[in-house]
């Protein structure tokens, strides 16, 4: 009974731990969309998502029209020696207007 008790509670952690890096990804995502909304360089938009990306994270900026969207992935791990094999990717994109195409009302 007991390593089945180890088992499901190490199932527990990676999943909190993947939870956790999925919400990491939406919080990059998001803080990468409003730098580049703001028409901040491509480096520094790629840098604020990485900042707040979980480690190790594919960061992508695209410009599609008047819309801006930053992509994030990364790779959650599986618990213990099983880190490879029970590795999961999580990612998330955010959109935003960008700044620049907003016209002021007279």
């Amino acid at each position: 009974m007991l390593p089945v008790l180890v088992l499901f509670t190490a199932m527990l952690v990676w999943g909190v731990v993947a939870a956790a890096a999925q919400i990491q990804c939406v919080d990059a995502a998001r803080a990468g969309a409003r730098a580049a909304a703001r028409s901040e360089p491509a480096s520094a938009v790629l840098a604020t998502a990485k900042q707040a990306a979980p480690r190790g994270a594919r960061v992508r900026s695209v410009r599609d029209g008047d819309l801006v969207r930053v992509e994030v992935a990364a790779q959650a791990l599986g618990p213990g020696r099983l880190a490879s094999l029970l590795s999961v990717e999580v990612r998330s994109s955010a959109s935003a207007l960008a700044e620049d195409t907003v016209e002021v009302a007279p």
